[in-house]
């Protein structure tokens, strides 16, 4: 977001109110992604831990995905219609209610209906990068979208070893307990700190818009992300994905025919936005790649083609990426006054792509893991810090939420077909040596990485209305 814009912004709140409603924002939103790899330090043990085989175990992973990735968009829109900060205080609110019924769950369902809750509370971000817009100084706005971004990532990476230090001195329930008061801090941060600013655009919830694109979204991801386990070509796969593509085709005809639709698809068609979302398709997949098979790579035995280093002990190697990401955020915001936000997106993918190039042309020693993980976490720094950006730079403000929502779910979108992908090359090599499955996974995201530096290239110069 270009410093020299015709639409430069300068904030009513003092310097001081700007940066601690950046740094409040920052910490809800690290809170919230925090959510998404609790759980990996005892993924394994989770069929013994709540007495159930492991194919319904798993569900209390895919919960927290889906409910992710089908409330983003709507809690956007929300925030959009009712004003940004409550909607972010419902979330919140919504994290800690989900994580204290972990916390006391023993048994599967209600630590499934505990991970969704707290899935949820992932909307926090996009809503976060939103109200930014309106509280701080074009000038600096960079460096914070930048900072708030960067914690869908962050989040994860300084998560997995606190995680695992829980979990290895103490119960397992203690997690949730952590995540609870995490949450209760940065609701009553809200609440004290951020101000109560922003257009609001009022109308009536599309009710019929939210139902459609929760069945649609659901059973699309569901069939990509359970795809793997139920085998591809399994009638569960093929009607979750049938069930998802009709429900998302009548949605769109929907949509379009309403005056004040859940998602505004002729603002979400044009080209800055479209190519955009589509790059952040790419870059979510480029993220994933790393973040599923580094940690594997790390841990499997030698005998199957990894290092047989211990959770722990892996988790703090990866864990230097996620404080590249925030190392990156007012470097990101000084590149993108002086040169615009589209070269520092290719600059981001550009950086990922040589971080897999080595991957893909240099046998890999433990040491080189974690410097590999801290350049693909300076690209995703800066890829990151750019999206948010394009985006508010092609929509108005009273689109601002609902439209980073979406680019949101974009982002997810390709972490999750990432997973899904990854899964399924090494488990075809399951009681074989892996080595050639890692390296198909490394091709993969130096492939994604090209594409998004490609789509960021064509990316509109636009202007706000």
């Amino acid at each position: 977001m270009r410093a020299d814009s015709a639409h430069v912004f300068s904030s009513a709140y003092s310097s001081a109110r700007q940066s601690l409603t950046v740094g409040v924002l920052a910490f809800a939103g690290m809170g919230a992604s925090f959510m998404q790899t609790i759980l990996i330090p005892i993924q394994s043990k989770l069929p013994e831990l709540l007495n159930a085989p492991a194919e319904d175990t798993a569900w209390v992973i895919t919960a927290t995905l889906l409910a992710a990735s089908v409330s983003t968009p709507i809690v956007g829109k929300l925030g959009d219609m009712f004003g940004k900060r409550t909607v972010a205080l419902i979330l919140m609110a919504i994290l800690t209610l989900g994580s204290l019924v972990c916390a006391m769950s023993q048994g599967l369902i209600p630590m499934i209906l505990g991970r969704t809750l707290q899935g949820m509370g992932m909307g926090v971000i996009p809503l976060g990068i939103s109200l930014l817009r309106d509280i701080v100084d074009t000038r600096r706005l960079g460096s914070s979208i930048a900072l708030v971004s960067a914690t869908l990532g962050v989040g994860g990476a300084i998560g997995l070893p606190v995680s695992a230090l829980v979990t290895e001195n103490l119960d397992w329930h203690m997690l949730f307990i952590l995540a609870a008061g995490l949450a209760t801090v940065a609701f009553a941060l809200i609440w004290a700190v951020v101000p109560k600013t922003g257009v609001k655009s009022g109308g009536r919830v599309d009710v019929v818009g939210v139902i459609g694109l929760a069945i649609g979204l659901t059973g699309l991801l569901l069939a990509i992300s359970r795809g793997n386990t139920w085998g591809w070509g399994a009638m569960p796969t093929l009607l979750c994905f049938g069930v998802g593509l009709v429900a998302l085709a009548l949605w769109t005809i929907y949509e379009l025919r309403i005056s004040n639709p859940l998602v505004d698809l002729r603002v979400s068609v044009k080209p800055a936005v479209l190519t955009t979302n589509l790059a952040s398709v790419a870059m979510g997949f480029a993220l994933f790649s790393s973040s599923i098979a580094f940690p594997q790579l790390l841990q499997f035995p030698a005998a199957l083609g990894g290092m047989g280093i211990d959770l722990l002990s892996a988790s703090l190697m990866l864990m230097p990426a996620g404080l590249a990401m925030l190392a990156m955020s007012p470097i990101s915001g000084r590149i993108a006054r002086s040169v615009g936000t589209r070269p520092l997106l290719v600059a981001g993918a550009s950086v990922i792509a040589v971080a897999y190039l080595f991957c893909v042309l240099v046998p890999l020693q433990a040491i080189y893991i974690p410097i590999v993980n801290v350049v693909i976490g300076i690209g995703i720094g800066l890829g990151y810090a750019a999206m948010p950006a394009l985006i508010m730079d092609a929509v108005p403000r009273s689109e601002t939420a609902a439209a980073n929502g979406l680019n949101t779910l974009m982002r997810s979108f390709g972490t999750t077909v990432a997973a899904a992908l990854v899964g399924s090359i090494l488990a075809s090599t399951a009681s074989a040596d892996h080595s050639a499955g890692f390296h198909s996974v490394f091709v993969m995201g130096l492939v994604a990485a090209v594409v998004c530096a490609v789509l960021a290239m064509l990316i509109p110069r636009s202007t706000t209305a």
